[in-house]
């Protein structure tokens, strides 16, 4: 089966320039034009990933990015034109599990995409069920249950939390975890991590603003309570 990309682009030059790119590297592309389009093309498009443009006419790129969150929990990597902090935090703070700036090239965004697949099939068959107080986790089952109740999280968070459980007590800096949960073979962005950390403290935590579980170890990154 062949990946399949869902393109979220309303300038048509960069919209071909990406499905020309995406097809070169074997992968079939499904293209929107604006985020409504998006949102009726999603249900039915069976992708394996999803590439949003931030500054979409009508619906925004935030706004597609939750209601394909609230969907599914299939990869989500977020472009905007800038390097700008907000729209980051904010494309992340959305669901999202990466981001682009414009320009980017096509081997970047390939390399991406690579990492976000390989990310979806998470090797959990070695890994026994984990249990921190109230928080358990089922590797072989893909869930975590909070005292009674199971909590959805996305691929990446999930792989967040394996990291970080795997060695309780044990502090990850951002960079160690950027190599572990993204793969990219290089030091990254740490915004990246903390937004997730964020993001899964929300899911996890009795109240994320005093976690119990993740912890922030200041100067050096992040340790699971054990």
């Amino acid at each position: 089966m062949s990946t399949k990309v869902l393109v979220v682009e309303d300038d048509e030059r960069i919209r071909t320039a990406v499905r020309l790119a995406l097809e070169n590297e074997g992968w079939e592309v499904v293209e929107a034009r604006s985020g409504e389009e998006a949102l009726q093309v999603f249900p039915e498009a069976d992708a394996d990933i999803v590439l949003i443009d931030i500054m979409l006419p009508g619906i925004d790129g935030f706004e597609v990015c939750r209601t394909v969150r609230k969907q599914s929990d299939i990869p989500v990597v977020m472009v905007t034109a800038r390097d700008d902090t907000h729209d980051v935090v904010a494309g992340l703070e959305a669901g999202a599990d990466d981001y682009l700036t414009k320009p980017f090239a096509p081997k970047e965004l390939s390399a991406r995409i690579r990492a976000l697949l390989r990310r979806v099939r998470i090797p959990t068959a070695e890994l026994s069920n984990l249990e921190f107080g109230d928080l358990k986790i089922l590797p072989d089952q893909g869930q975590v249950i909070v005292g009674d109740r199971a909590t959805h999280l996305t691929r990446t968070e999930f792989q967040l939390l394996i990291e970080l459980a795997s060695a309780p007590g044990r502090v990850f800096s951002r960079d160690e975890l950027l190599e572990r949960v993204w793969g990219r073979g290089y030091f990254g962005d740490g915004r990246l991590v903390d937004v997730h950390i964020r993001r899964l403290r929300k899911k996890i935590e009795p109240e994320d603003a005093k976690p119990r579980y993740v912890l922030t170890v200041r100067g050096f990154g992040y340790k699971l309570q054990g």
